[in-house]
């Protein structure tokens, strides 16, 4: 079958939604998984998703649900993966398909925990796929945003440039514009990052700094994000500049629809992390990725990166956000 071929989503969220709303835009159909029969249930019954971006009406007649992990791979040549990046593993646990053959897309802007893999790395070394079979999708693109058919953008990576192109055409349409970039590893790690520095954001905005303050914040966050990617893959030549790394970081810090900037802002405003977590009922990504990243660079590439050592001290360390923010100011220029 012709490439992308039967599409199967993997997820329930905000993003999974937003995918198969873009994804049914241009196929008859698609298999989707989600882990919980009652929220299928509700799904078919009311025709949207009763959890998620509820104002968003699919034909659900076109969609194959299933709580069956392996009967949608089974059924699907391309599986974009869309989970939280804390529960894929405890979703691949239940898996006894080959994922070999599969073109396998990953709109998980986050990090495996405990393994600290980015998430083409852990599908290349986990599950044997082949690196011109592994995809990435990324950019400033908010699931809100992409319900509301505002015009986003998204850069679709992937070692085969080729087909990064015929995916990215294929999604295209008036209101999502597409690239492409053979940057893999350098757009997921700054996916990961983006989600750490939108806490500090956060963090500083309950905290009541300024605006003057927030962009010397993102500004240096931004050169950060530049030196560790550059340090982990120095090979290939990008452009910092590009939406899809400083146009996600501004969105993610920025943004009313961002979780991870308001999980910092609850944190700044003295919530601690347990509750900030309780009250958002919603994964903040760079929970998870700031212990990762932290690990990561420390063992292995021992970049400068302060706003990153800065968050773990408030998020791990329990330092006191205002004293540590205080103490990073003095690192920013």
């Amino acid at each position: 079958m012709e490439f992308p071929g039967k599409i199967g989503i993997i997820g329930g969220g905000s993003w999974a939604t937003a995918i198969a709303k873009i994804v049914l835009a241009k196929t008859d159909s698609i298999n989707w998984y989600m882990r919980r029969q009652d929220r299928i249930d509700d799904f078919k019954r009311l025709g949207h998703n009763p959890a998620y971006l509820s104002t968003t009406h699919f034909d659900v007649n076109r969609i194959n649900f299933s709580t069956k992990l392996n009967q949608v791979i089974r059924n699907s040549d391309t599986l974009i993966f869309a989970t939280p990046s804390p529960y894929l593993k405890q979703h691949l646990r239940k898996l006894r398909s080959n994922l070999e053959q599969k073109v396998i897309i990953s709109a998980i802007k986050g990090i495996v925990p405990e393994d600290n893999m980015i998430m083409s790395t852990f599908f290349h070394e986990k599950y044997n796929v082949p690196e011109e079979n592994m995809m990435v999708i990324a950019g400033p693109c908010h699931a809100e945003e992409v319900a509301m058919d505002r015009l986003s953008y998204l850069t679709i990576s992937c070692a085969s440039r080729e087909k990064a192109r015929v995916f990215a055409q294929w999604i295209q349409s008036n209101t999502i514009k597409t690239t492409v970039t053979e940057d893999v590893v350098g757009i997921e790690y700054s996916s990961v990052l983006k989600n750490v520095y939108a806490i500090a954001a956060g963090i500083c905005h309950g905290l009541k700094y300024g605006d003057n303050f927030q962009a010397v914040l993102v500004s240096n966050a931004m050169q950060e994000m530049e030196r560790f990617i550059n340090t982990v893959n120095e090979a290939h030549v990008r452009n910092i500049k590009e939406s899809v790394y400083m146009g996600d970081l501004l969105v993610t810090s920025y943004s009313k629809f961002s979780r991870n900037r308001m999980f910092g802002t609850m944190l700044g405003k003295g919530y601690s992390v347990k509750i900030a977590q309780t009250e958002m009922e919603m994964i903040a990504e760079g929970y998870y990725a700031t212990k990762c990243m932290k690990e990561i660079n420390d063992a292995k590439y021992h970049v400068n990166m302060p706003i990153l050592d800065a968050v773990y001290n408030i998020l791990y360390g329990r330092i006191a956000p205002a004293i540590e923010i205080t103490l990073l100011t003095e690192n920013l220029r």
